[in-house]
């Protein structure tokens, strides 16, 4: 696979300095890079197969194998690559269309432009080292600028075309471990007060979903109730319905002025409340919301564990002399446990990194003082990532945003193998 789509690859390269040289100096499209690949894929794994007959029962798994290594492998490892560069909206790896300058004379590996490279150009203090794209007559390559005088610039090597317009490409380089020196030095900031709030959310949403779920479950689980399947479709709806249209919902019933929760705390002579205006407030805001979309799951667990409670054992501790509050606590919580630890550790994975919520209610915000801006009140660590990767003061910051990616990521693998191990996921059989 790796042969096929580097010999793929090199004949797309090939195929598109071909076309740029024809006169058609916006090659061939991307999407033919496939096609080459293709092209050599399929004779290598018939040639394989002929070969070693054996490596034919694999190739059942090989469109499974493609999926996982386009949409989970590469995407990690551009993750981790971009985490040690300063790729941004700024630094694309694209040339700048607004730094488009004449060329008005070149000789060899010297270009003189027709007006000032630093002006024209946006170089800064110098042009040394930047890129240039130089275009012309149906041509298009790229230079590095080694020397500078003047408006003549020198560089790495002589164009092999007329070049008649030059181009500041916004290159993008490996900087170490610059982001992650960032994020530390700044973690008072940002890293921290996130972390903090995005355990105490996490882990207050799990609880109170848990107990008003469990709560609920066993108020609907008599059988004696009346209209109990009423109660249990008007209590599921909030779970149902899509979050993305009910957190719409409760961004407009928190209003602070036009919102109907403050219109009738203020017939209750309650002054309005600043729901998602203030920095506390704001976080009881999305654990109440969070509480509202949550507890219809842990409800639903609820009935279904209790559904699998023999009625012979209630019937036995009545006998027995057990009130209805025995009953409950040597039964029927015993007896959940087992199949409510399981779905605590999922729900508390799930919260830890529930962008949803967070971004449709408050977008992280309000901003708090002595924080980055990326990192307001309500962020979590995945909305801080997503908000300094596409929104970073002006500029998209996609190196930082996957640093703290790889952050989240180190975090997350620590919470799940504590996780594991409160479980006993990880233990051997004959261990237990």
């Amino acid at each position: 696979m790796v042969i096929a789509f580097a010999a793929g690859a090199a004949t797309f390269f090939a195929l598109e300095s071909a076309a740029m040289a024809a006169g058609r100096p916006e090659g061939v499209p991307n999407w033919w890079i496939l096609v080459t690949s293709v092209a050599f894929f399929l004779p290598v794994l018939f040639l394989l197969g002929r070969t070693f007959p054996f490596l034919t029962d694999w190739y059942y798994l090989l469109p499974a194998i493609v999926f996982l290594l386009v949409f989970t492998v590469y995407p990690i490892v551009l993750t981790v690559y971009l985490a040690f560069t300063d790729y941004s909206g700024a630094r694309n790896g694209f040339p700048d269309r607004a730094t488009e300058t004449a060329v008005a004379q070149v000789e060899g590996a010297r270009i003189t432009l027709a007006a000032d490279p630093l002006r024209a150009l946006g170089c800064g203090e110098s042009c040394v080292d930047e890129r240039l794209e130089l275009v012309g007559d149906g041509h298009r390559a790229r230079f590095r600028v080694i020397a500078e005088a003047g408006s003549t610039l020198t560089l790495d090597r002589t164009p092999a075309f007329a070049p008649r317009y030059a181009y500041r490409v916004n290159a993008y380089h490996f900087i170490g471990f610059k982001n992650f020196v960032f994020i530390f030095k700044n973690a008072s900031k940002a890293l921290w007060p996130v972390f903090v709030w995005n355990v105490v959310f996490a882990a207050f949403t799990v609880l109170s979903t848990a107990l008003v779920g469990l709560l609920l479950g066993v108020l609907l689980n008599n059988k004696d109730l009346k209209l109990r399947n009423l109660y249990r479709t008007l209590l599921i709806i909030s779970w149902a319905l899509p979050g993305v249209i009910t957190i719409q919902m409760w961004v407009a019933l928190l209003n602070k002025q036009f919102g109907a929760i403050n219109r009738l705390l203020g017939l209750l002579g309650v002054y309005p409340i600043p729901w998602l205006l203030d920095p506390l407030w704001a976080k009881v805001s999305v654990l109440l919301v969070n509480l509202w979309l949550g507890f219809p799951y842990m409800m639903t667990a609820t009935l279904g564990a209790l559904s699998t409670i023999p009625d012979e054992l209630y019937e036995a501790a009545k006998v027995d002399g057990a009130n209805a509050l025995d009953a409950f606590q040597y039964i029927t919580l015993p007896l959940l446990k087992t199949a409510f630890v399981p779905i605590l550790l999922a729900s508390f994975a799930f919260n830890f990194n529930n962008f949803n919520v967070i971004y449709l209610l408050t977008g992280g915000g309000p901003a708090t003082e002595g924080q980055l801006s990326t990192a307001q009140a309500t962020d979590i660590l995945i909305s801080w990532a997503y908000k300094t990767a596409f929104r970073s003061e002006g500029q998209s910051a996609y190196g930082l945003g996957a640093a703290i990616s790889l952050v989240i990521f180190v975090l997350t693998v620590g919470i799940s193998l504590v996780n594991f191990r409160v479980s006993g996921a990880l233990r051997e059989e004959g261990r237990r």
